[in-house]
Order: C-alpha cells, then sequence, then structure tokens
C-alpha cells in the first residue's frame, strides 16, 4: 500500500498520522499551527473529518440521541450539539490541505457521508481513512472504494465478520489498498483494554497490512504496537491539552508527538530479522567473552589444577567447556601467568 509515493509496510518505519479532529476550537489559524507543529515533530499526515451535524446525525432530542454513559468525556452532550462544536468547516479543507502540502506532509480526511466523499474529490485527497464507527456502514465503504485511493479501516468494536465484510465491500469495489486498524472505542481508552496483541493475527486473517488508532494516553501502546508488526499509528494531536476541545484530553502534544515519531522508529529499527550468534556490529565484543587462562606460573611438566587454570576475561583462549577436560593435563613447556590456553601447549 502506498500514500502519496510513500510505502505503507513491514519494510518502513511506522506511518505516523497526526488525527485534528475537533482541536482546532473553531479557529483556522489554529487548525493551521497544529499542522505546522505535526509537520515539526515527525507527523507523516494530519488527518481531518469531514461531515456536519446534520450529515452526521439527526437534531431530536429522541432516545439515543443524547449521550448517557458517566465515564463518557461527552457525558450528558445532545450529538447534534457535540458534531456542530467538533466539525470542521468544509472552506477550511483547502487551505488546511494546501498548508499541509506546502510543509511536505499529507493530509486526508474521514468523510461520513457520500457527499462528503464526493467534496473530498474535489480536493483530490490522497487516501481515505473510515471511521471505527461508520466501518459497518458498507454502501459508504463501496463509495470510497470506487475513488481508487488507498484506504485506511478503523475497525474499533467489529467483529471478525464485520471486519471481513468491510474488507469484501472494498475489494469487490476494485480496491485493494487497505489497511486495517486495531482500536478501542474508548475515549481515552486504557492499555489494559487495547489488546495489541490482535496485531498479527490481524494480518494473518485478513491479508492485509494492519495497525493502530491509539487513544490511550502516552506513546507505550503504539510502541509495543510497532514491536507487534503495526505499520501506522494515528493518535489525536492537539498544541496544548489545557487549551481545551472536545479531544483533547486523549491528545498527543507536541513534544509527544515527536517521542512518538522517535520511539516507534527505534522500535521498528530493532526488529531486523532472526538471528542468533552475534551480529557483525558484535564482533568487537567477542574479544570480552570468558576464555581459560593460566593464573599462576607453570613449569615444564606441570599440570592444570583447579588454581592455575581459570576462566576469565578476555576471551583469547580455549572456551570455558573444556574446562574439565584440561585439569590434570600437563604442559609441554614453562607457562606464565596471564596466558592464553591453547591446545598446543598440551603435553
Amino acid at each position: 500500500m502506498q500514500i502519496n509515493g510513500r510505502t505503507i509496510g513491514l519494510s518502513e518505519r511506522p506511518y505516523l498520522i497526526a488525527e485534528m479532529s475537533g482541536n482546532h476550537n473553531h479557529s483556522l489559524d489554529r487548525a493551521l499551527e497544529i499542522v505546522t507543529s505535526a509537520a515539526e515533530h515527525g507527523a507523516d499526515a494530519i488527518k481531518l473529518q469531514t461531515y456536519t451535524a446534520d450529515t452526521i446525525t439527526l437534531d431530536v432530542d429522541g432516545p439515543g440521541f443524547t449521550i448517557q454513559d458517566e465515564k463518557s468525556l461527552w457525558n450528558g452532550r445532545r450529538l447534534h450539539e457535540l458534531y456542530d462544536e467538533a466539525h470542521t468547516p468544509w472552506d477550511w479543507h483547502a487551505p488546511i490541505m494546501e498548508h499541509a502540502r506546502k510543509l511536505g506532509i499529507d493530509c486526508f480526511s474521514s468523510p461520513f457521508d457520500f457527499s462528503a466523499v464526493d467534496f473530498l474529490e474535489e480536493l483530490d485527497v490522497p487516501a481515505y481513512k473510515i471511521a471505527s464507527f461508520e466501518s459497518i456502514d458498507l454502501p459508504l465503504i463501496r463509495k470510497v472504494a470506487q475513488t481508487g485511493k488507498p484506504m485506511i479501516i478503523s475497525t474499533g468494536m467489529a467483529s471478525v465478520v464485520e471486519i471481513g465484510e468491510a474488507l469484501r465491500a472494498a475489494r469487490e469495489a476494485g480496491n485493494e489498498q487497505v489497511c486495517i486498524l486495531k482500536c478501542t472505542s474508548t475515549y481515552p481508552a486504557t492499555p489494559e483494554n487495547t489488546n495489541i496483541r490482535t496485531i498479527p493475527n490481524m494480518r494473518d486473517t485478513f491479508g492485509c497490512e494492519v495497525g493502530l488508532s491509539d487513544h490511550t494516553m502516552g506513546t507505550g501502546v503504539s510502541v509495543a504496537a510497532t514491536a507487534l508488526g503495526a505499520v501506522l499509528i494515528e493518535k489525536h494531536f492537539t498544541l496544548a491539552r489545557a487549551d481545551g476541545g472536545v479531544d483533547s484530553a486523549f491528545s498527543l502534544e507536541p513534544h509527544e508527538l515527536q517521542a512518538l515519531r522517535d520511539e516507534t522508529e527505534r522500535a521498528w529499527q530493532s526488529l531486523g530479522q532472526i538471528t542468533y550468534g552475534g551480529t557483525k556490529a558484535e564482533s568487537g565484543s567477542r574479544q570480552f567473552r570468558r576464555s581459560l587462562y593460566v593464573a599462576e606460573d607453570m613449569a615444564e611438566g606441570e599440570a592444570f589444577t583447579e588454581t592455575n587454570l581459570r576462566s576469565v576475561r578476555p576471551g583469547y583462549g580455549l572456551e570455558p567447556k573444556h574446562y574439565d577436560v584440561l585439569l590434570g593435563k600437563r604442559v609441554n613447556r614453562k607457562l606464565a601467568k596471564g596466558t592464553p590456553v591453547s591446545w598446543d601447549l598440551i603435553a
């Protein structure tokens, strides 16, 4: 899979997406500052969400249209009111994307209905993200797939069957460029509830690239996911959590995004290949392994004992595994303390 010529896969460091969401706090200037900071602190892409309150929900007060969950950051909020506050005005998309292009990072979005897809196509976005709660909206997935652009599908609460249905919808629409994301749909999420061991199983089960949409605090979960084969990491991003905003409580700040970039890259670099016996880089350290040395001056014909034969550093003598064999053997010459033991010293 490629986004703007950048390969997304195990052969490359994880592709990092900074999710702006509603952290612009109704200010285009702040939105542009977020893009600048994301570019300066290691993000490969900035991601928007393309909807209005009316394209994502209904303006009603009926059951289900008000969040009733004491654990939610948005408990008691009406959906229509919340989405009206959080949405990114559509006329901001073009300047935000142009700013990202100038800074050399990608910018794309999550559409939430057909009109958003048509709008984003006019802006020629390089990729699309399907949000977790929309991963069961197969008509929307087919619509996005038909654009031919790379797709990132967050799985959230989706079952194995539902993930399979989403991938089948994309593939039957002619799109094989799909990466799915392990995701826990709580805000914030806890590490204990993230279950990233699922990532390699998802790769094996669905035959596509797999990443992580991470709503936990900090960077530890993302680094661990990289070690398990995550090729893409998405984290919400803000200039400062203290500034507030609908998603600020579980968003990274700039220094944390830089740490995410640095540590996921280190984790990816450390994966390497299956290898035993030391690497080329370790060759200079072999001298510090233990080996057998003469520990006291010895006369010709004298036998090795537990006193005059020892396993010590450095490693220029015979390996310690020969210790028991050498005990009692006589030497064929006078030896000084500190002589590395070799077979040609044996009478």
